[in-house]
């Protein structure tokens, strides 16, 4: 992290539980289960705030109300190479529809990766919105996810309900 970077949070209500929200230089950078980051300070560096999250919030709403199938944010992704790709192929995966890792590591070009782009969906840094929970094993049972095998199943659930494909 540079010294200077303006790094706001916030926690906000969901479905699926409490969820960290951070913005970082005026693009969402983090999102993830606050049970999963194991304690509700975010640490050094980062202050609280509500305002700039009013569209984050108001489109998450959306999302977990039935009536918003792709998210209109700024992202601030930052990882590795490999870890950016396999991100980006994420945000392809149409809202409803799943496929397996090695689907994933096909599209990417490395088919042989599928461990790797565990790793990396494991390392997202903005889940629901970049929605590695929507990449299941090739047999089709849940697999990996941080925020547990739980909210996957009420995340791929949602977006079932909504009248898209079936999984």
């Amino acid at each position: 992290m540079r010294n200077m970077e303006k790094r706001i949070y916030r926690f906000v209500d969901s479905p699926v539980g409490l969820l960290f929200l951070g913005i970082t230089e005026g693009c969402l950078s983090d999102l993830s289960f606050a049970a999963e980051r194991g304690r509700f300070d975010p640490g050094d560096g980062w202050k609280k705030a509500r305002e700039p999250f009013r569209d984050i919030v108001s489109q998450l709403e959306a999302y977990f109300g039935g009536e918003l199938k792709r998210f209109d944010i700024p992202l601030l992704l930052r990882g590795t190479g490999f870890q950016r790709s396999a991100w980006s192929e994420l945000l392809r995966i149409p809202y409803g529809k799943t496929i397996s890792y090695g689907e994933q590591a096909r599209r990417m070009g490395n088919p042989k990766a599928c461990r790797a782009v565990g790793g990396a969906n494991r390392a997202n840094p903005v889940a629901v919105i970049v929605p590695c929970h929507r990449v299941i094993g090739k047999s089709g049972r849940l697999t990996g996810f941080g925020g547990g095998l739980p909210i996957k199943e009420q995340l791929l659930a949602l977006e079932k309900a909504s009248g898209f494909i079936p999984l």
